[in-house]
């Protein structure tokens, strides 16, 4: 089991940022997929980002495009997630998720390692 630790949510107004870390405790380096995920309150869990090891893969969900930056960084075995812009409607609890897909797909069945989650709450 692959220790993944989030760090970094909190309450935040509408319109402002936040950066989230995932610190993998040397294990990320070597997983080729690195991804965020997202439960809001009531809803299921949705993906947000994922990136590949090299970072020749990147997606982003369309409702995040163009706010949200994922990124990792091998040498400190930690991948962020620079949320900008923020909604309400990004309120939820994030989660990181480790695997080996070659795709780094944004659906949770390409993850076998999570993280405990972290608490975004973004007010109007």
């Amino acid at each position: 089991q692959v220790p993944l630790v989030e760090s970094g949510g909190g309450p935040v107004q509408t319109g402002g940022s936040l950066r989230l870390s995932c610190a993998g405790s040397g294990h990320i380096s070597r997983m080729n997929c690195m991804g965020w995920f997202r439960q809001p309150p009531g809803k299921e869990r949705q993906g947000v980002a994922t990136i590949s090891r090299g970072g020749d893969i990147i997606q982003y969900t369309e409702s995040v495009k163009g706010r949200f930056t994922v990124s990792r960084d091998s040498a400190k075995d930690t991948v962020y997630l620079q949320m900008n812009s923020l909604k309400p409607e990004d309120t939820a609890i994030y989660y990181c998720a480790a695997g080996d897909s070659f795709t780094c797909p944004l659906g949770d069945f390409g993850y076998s390692d999570w993280g405990q989650g972290t608490q975004v709450t973004v007010s109007s």
